[in-house]
């Protein structure tokens, strides 16, 4: 599976997931994914008959939950198994975003208890129900009420059109207008939030959007759009003129009134994005509810590991190779035809002539950013080989891999330093299954697998799989 960046004609062609998702949050709708996809270099795939999203930001990477095209719960969780197997394959960390409360318990179940959760306010959507913006029934909305009959008290020729292609220019007339007020803050997301506005106008009907504005003294005063998703209606753009005193309320109740039929039951009015004004804006209209985000960073075992072990067999010591053995270890990693079957070759990442000391270090940068647990073989002191783990998954597996040195070759060392890492895998990371793939012309490394324990599962044109479990 491959992620690809999110173009216009990827969303618009993807408009049947974003309609069939059911939950009722702003970020799995064509128009956030539009505003924000540029910003947050969103990129798509799709698994399963679902569509996964994924967004960069602060050089971290965060996917969303699977979106079935049919609402199928058992999609979405395979869905989730293709997502573990790329970042397994990729070497990349586990988050999600923008995870709705309904499904935070079955990831904690999926991942166990090695999570992070955030949940941050601001970016919490605002749910109300439909019949509160169409009827501002009862004295809870008494202050609506009153601000709409000011409106068209004061602009007895008001109107509410549905937004048709001719009114274009008319309309991002009344945006640029309105702009002036928000590029004068001078902040990112006002700017970006107006350049988002601004090309949904440009595409609205593409997007599959529904649109209207209110006009006074023959004058635009106030635009807004949204899109259906499920049995909620997203409202990605409501501005008006402040000085047209009412304008607001008027403008959000006649579009309820108007593109809120039957088969809608919500609306989302996204989130406030800690503008403290909005808050209060969007709180006078007594939502249901804030729709929770969360944020899930899932956390292996290994990643608590903040040094390397000993772990003694019967004859070797494994453990952190020192820069006291980098001249050794370098020859190792140097060794071209030890390597051939090794599945990395040092001179597609290392600087041109390193040292000797840059090998260990590399090794060692590769523990601390968990890319994975290297071990030096040791015989009676003497380094012999290399035995490691690596690409661990996020459902408790991980895959092992070592090398000896010739001299030391045919003696059962790969054999015993595999079952005496395999050991600390399986009860110190509490791993459920490692994996080993050996080229099918190392008939050395095939023997040692084996002979470790480890069951064939599997070949390709280049590769023969094994697994192991703490029951075997």
């Amino acid at each position: 599976m491959q992620f690809k960046k999110l173009e216009y004609e990827d969303i618009v062609r993807l408009l049947p997931y974003f309609r069939a998702q059911n939950k009722r949050l702003s970020n799995y709708s064509a128009g956030v994914t539009f505003v924000w996809g540029r910003y947050l270099d969103t990129h798509y795939a799709e698994a399963e008959g679902c569509l996964l999203l994924r967004d960069r930001y602060v050089k971290q990477e965060y996917f969303y939950c699977p979106v079935s095209l049919t609402g199928d719960e058992e999609a979405e969780r395979r869905a989730l198994g293709a997502i573990e197997k790329y970042c397994r394959e990729t070497d990349t960390r586990l988050h999600f975003t923008a995870v709705p409360r309904e499904k935070v318990a079955e990831l904690v179940l999926r991942y166990g208890s090695e999570l992070h959760l955030s949940n941050i306010r601001r970016w919490r959507d605002y749910l109300y129900e439909k019949e509160s913006f169409c009827l501002y029934a009862g004295g809870k909305y008494s202050g609506q009420r009153n601000h709409v009959n000011k409106f068209k008290k004061t602009w007895p020729d008001w109107q509410f059109c549905e937004y048709k292609e001719e009114d274009y220019e008319e309309v991002k007339a009344f945006l640029e207008e309105y702009a002036k007020s928000q590029y004068a803050k001078g902040e990112t997301y006002a700017d970006e939030e107006m350049k988002g506005a601004f090309g949904i106008l440009e595409h609205l009907f593409s997007l599959g959007m529904q649109a209207g504005y209110l006009r006074a003294g023959g004058k635009i005063v106030a635009f807004t759009a949204g899109e259906k998703c499920g049995d909620t209606m997203v409202v990605h753009i409501e501005k008006a003129l402040r000085e047209y005193s009412g304008a607001y309320p008027t403008i959000a109740q006649a579009f309820a009134q108007a593109f809120c039929k039957e088969d809608i039951r919500y609306i989302n009015r996204e989130d406030d994005s800690g503008d403290m004004g909005l808050r209060k804006s969007k709180l006078q209209y007594l939502p249901l509810r804030l729709v929770d985000k969360y944020n899930i960073a899932v956390k292996r075992t290994f990643d608590a590991l903040t040094t390397l072990p000993q772990i003694p067999t019967e004859r070797l010591l494994l453990k952190e190779i020192p820069q006291e053995d980098a001249e050794t270890f370098a020859a190792m990693d140097k060794d071209d035809e030890l390597n051939k079957f090794w599945g990395a070759n040092w001179r597609e990442y290392a600087p041109k002539n390193p040292k000797d000391k840059w090998f260990v270090k590399d090794l060692k940068n590769d523990f601390k950013t968990k890319k994975e647990l290297p071990l030096g073989i040791y015989l009676n002191g003497t380094l012999i080989g290399e035995v490691v783990l690596h690409k661990f998954g996020y459902q408790a597996e991980a895959e092992i891999g070592m090398r000896v040195m010739v001299p030391w070759q045919g003696r059962g060392y790969a054999r015993e330093a595999l079952l005496g890492l395999m050991e600390f895998g399986f009860a110190k990371l509490s791993l459920e299954r490692i994996e080993a793939r050996a080229y099918k012309e190392n008939v050395s490394s095939v023997y040692a697998l084996k002979a470790a324990g480890m069951r064939p599962c599997g070949e390709d044109e280049t590769f023969l799989y094994f697994y192991k479990t703490p029951a075997m």
